[in-house]
């Protein structure tokens, strides 16, 4: 994985058990997610389309998470 900036929010690609989980959790499908283009820089190696990724972003004290479908 190559080093991310310190402000870089953390991008984890979630296995196919994770994103089947994490869909049916909010009852969607995953072209639903809002979207993340495969060239996105931020985005770890040995991603491909249709891969979800989990987004932690620190805000003030809390981290915030946000998921993303990976798209061409």
């Amino acid at each position: 994985m190559p080093a991310s900036h310190i402000l870089q929010p953390r991008h984890i690609k979630l296995n196919q058990e994770e994103k089947k989980k994490l869909l049916l959790k909010y009852n969607i499908s995953s072209s639903q997610l809002p979207k993340i283009r495969v060239s996105d820089p931020a985005l770890p190696e040995g991603c491909a389309p249709g891969d979800v990724v989990k987004i932690e972003r620190k805000e003030g004290e809390k981290i915030q998470t946000y998921y993303r479908v990976v798209v061409a």
